[in-house]
């Protein structure tokens, strides 16, 4: 099968993105080794991404509008609309292209912005003060360059924060102070659990499994998050912590990205078939607003303090 250059471009932009990730994420390095070390897989690569996630800051120019550009050139389909109202947060998911059926596809996106005109006065000030000098980046972006789609994707979007400028976003909205100073990177991976082999192939194992290894796990709304039909169940790691350069020389540590792991249940009409028949398109599909609410909070001072 001959694939084409869009396709083959989008590839190299994953693989920047996850290149990046994997060295600012030492979780990610930890969650493949005791997979190794288990024997569930021989290579990082057998791992199927069940989705990627950015945030974005809802202002013009920027946000979801800007962002969805990138991915949407490449293939990729907007889906469901999700409403985090006491998070301020607009979501959407996106599904990716299909090339071939016979193969695991390519991630999910899930992209999310803030609603930064619900925000106090002060934090709406702060944030203009940094994004109202900037005309949509993606406009002047040759999307058909994977090296330059990568660089975009790992590049300052505006000026440096002062740490006072974060720390007062903070107080009012963890999510507009991990965007302010992280930008546009990745901010989670998500390992499809149900792909792996028997033993682990349910996120209670899984998670118990990665729990004995010593990694820590968002607690908000509980360790696994369950939708309400029960057949898409969540759990992530908490934010690995960096130290982060603020505008002046000051330092800090703030809450970085995490790694997530899904597992998503075959849908009642196609439970007859074969476990070698079973696709990504006989499983429960997009996301749940009430999964994805507390999935945020991995980032947040009440997981990354604990």
């Amino acid at each position: 099968m001959t694939t084409s250059p869009t396709i083959q471009t989008l590839v190299a932009v994953l693989d920047g993105l996850m290149r990046r990730y994997s060295e600012r994420v030492p979780d990610v390095q930890k969650v493949f080794d005791a997979m190794l070390d288990a024997d569930i897989i021989k290579s990082p690569a057998e791992v199927d991404n069940d989705h990627i996630a950015f945030r974005t800051m809802g202002v013009p120019n920027l946000g979801l509008a800007s962002f969805e550009k990138v991915f949407m050139h490449y293939g990729y389909e907007r889906r469901d609309e999700y409403n985090f109202a006491e998070k301020k947060l607009t979501g959407y998911w996106y599904s990716p292209p299909r090339v071939d059926s016979t193969k695991p596809q390519f991630p999910r996106i899930f992209a999310s912005e803030l609603r930064v005109n619900e925000l106090s006065a002060e934090a709406q000030r702060i944030i203009h003060h940094y994004t109202d000098r900037i005309s949509d980046p993606v406009d002047a972006l040759d999307l058909d360059n994977a090296d330059a789609v990568d660089q975009f994707l790992h590049q300052p979007l505006w000026t440096t924060p002062t740490l006072a400028d974060y720390q007062t976003l903070l107080k009012e909205s963890e999510y507009a102070a991990w965007v302010i100073y992280n930008r546009y990177y990745l901010n989670h991976f998500t390992i499809s659990v149900h792909n792996l082999k028997a033993g682990y192939n349910t996120i209670d194992e899984f998670v118990d499994f990665l729990q004995k290894r010593g990694l820590r796990f968002n607690s908000a709304g509980g360790v696994i998050k369950i939708s309400p039909d029960g057949d898409l169940r969540q759990a992530s790691t908490v934010a690995q912590m960096i130290d982060a350069e603020f505008a002046g020389g000051d330092t800090f540590r703030i809450a970085g990205s995490y790694v997530e792991f899904a597992e998503r249940r075959i849908l009642p009409q196609f439970q007859h078939l074969p476990a070698s028949k079973i696709t990504r398109q006989h499983r429960r599909e997009g996301f749940e607003a009430s999964n994805a609410d507390k999935i945020f909070e991995s980032t947040f001072t009440t997981q990354t303090n604990r």
